[in-house]
């Protein structure tokens, strides 16, 4: 992973709450994509699914708490 997990967790709450929207419909459509590529035999490094699905994870959990601050 080129960037670390501190790093991307405080450029995440760096953004703002538009910016963090927009990241999460991108990595909402790579994930669409990985998992067709999945589907049909195409995707050779199966552990970026998951990666994706924390991502978005994380970025869900910083818009929350954007919204409730």
């Amino acid at each position: 992973m080129a960037v670390k997990l501190k790093d991307y967790k405080n450029e995440l709450n760096a953004k703002s709450l538009e910016e963090l929207q927009s990241e999460l419909v991108a990595a909402k459509k790579e994930l669409f994509n990985l998992r067709f590529q999945n589907a049909t035999n195409q995707l050779e490094n199966t552990s970026r699914i998951k990666v994706v699905r924390k991502n978005i994870a994380r970025i869900q959990t910083v818009i929350a708490q954007k919204a409730n601050a």
